[in-house]
């Protein structure tokens, strides 16, 4: 990944994953650390394959309110971070800093709205993201790219421009309005009833952009779909709201690109961390000091085998 100049981590998703692939765990004090220990093998990770001179972690905020605001129920339907998660959270986040990464967050904003906004403003820079929220395909392009976990064998799976067009049959720059017709379960966003990912596709192949569809809603040969954007246009306009990312940033977290510079690890301090959460399999692949990092097997991360405590 030497091309790649930021790698930008979209914090929750990875936390959640961490979380959700490994089962119970604990240290003797009682201390759940299922989260810790999946999340320092990600690290560990990223650190030897993706040794990139920029990067953040970047953190949600709430709901933002400008989303509240067109949709009240906006992820509505999601529950609470469980207990067991969240009292690992202060320790995963003095982890991330402790291997480097610039910590980023602001109120009002989702991870998402900032990571796209990095990706923006510099232009002039290649940029990788981690994440496996599709809404963030609406930014990828020649020179955004991003890095999908895999789901066996450990790694990263690239998704490009192509590789959005395989899996969607849409560009990046039409993921908005596919996403608006299809809707997306996981944020209580509703898409057209009976449109599914193949009908949107087609529509979007069609017609080029929903816009045009606004336009001339009378070119949808089939009547009955006719009929059914036309019932939805309120909800598919809401839908596009919602779903762009704001790059608009106040008051950014970044202050320049320096702002983004990944530190080396602090392996005293991983260590200790470890020691205290008693992360025994991972004590043993540390280095001794601030020294080079250590090399972590691929089937060790895989997220159905993050390795045994």
């Amino acid at each position: 990944m030497s091309e790649t100049d930021i790698l930008l981590i979209d914090a929750y998703s990875q936390i959640f994953r961490c979380f959700y692939a490994i089962g119970a765990l604990s240290n003797s004090k009682g201390q759940m650390t299922n989260a810790i220990f999946g999340f320092t093998r990600l690290m560990l990770k990223i650190n030897a394959d993706y040794p990139t001179p920029y990067g953040a972690f970047i953190l949600d905020c709430g709901k933002p309110a400008f989303r509240l605001e067109i949709a009240p129920d906006y992820k509505a339907n999601r529950p609470p971070m469980p207990p067991e998660l969240r009292q690992q959270i202060p320790t995963i986040e003095t982890l991330a800093e402790a291997f480097g990464w610039p910590k980023l967050v602001r109120e009002g904003y989702e991870a998402d709205d900032l990571l796209a906004a990095i990706a923006a403003e510099f232009a002039d820079r290649t940029v990788k993201f981690i994440s496996s929220d599709k809404d963030l395909a609406q930014i990828i392009d020649d020179r955004v790219k991003m890095l999908v976990p895999a789901a066996k064998g450990g790694g990263f799976t690239l998704r490009g421009t192509a590789e959005v067009r395989e899996k969607f049959e849409v560009a990046p720059e039409q993921m908005i309005d596919y996403l608006a017709l299809i809707g997306d379960t996981s944020d209580n966003i509703p898409g057209v009833p009976g449109v599914g990912p193949k009908t949107a596709a087609k529509l979007i192949a069609e017609h080029g952009s929903l816009a045009n569809i606004f336009t001339r809603p009378e070119l949808i040969g089939n009547p009955k779909l006719r009929q059914k954007i036309a019932d939805n246009l309120e909800l598919l306009k809401k839908n596009v709201k919602l779903i762009s990312l704001n790059t608009e940033v106040r008051d950014k977290p970044w202050k320049n690109l320096d702002s983004l510079a990944r530190k080396t690890p602090d392996w005293e301090q991983i260590r200790s961390i470890c020691e205290e959460m008693e992360l025994k399999s991972i004590l043993r692949e540390l280095p001794d000091s601030n020294a080079a990092p250590p090399e972590v097997k691929p089937e060790k991360f895989a997220p159905d085998l993050f390795g045994e405590q």
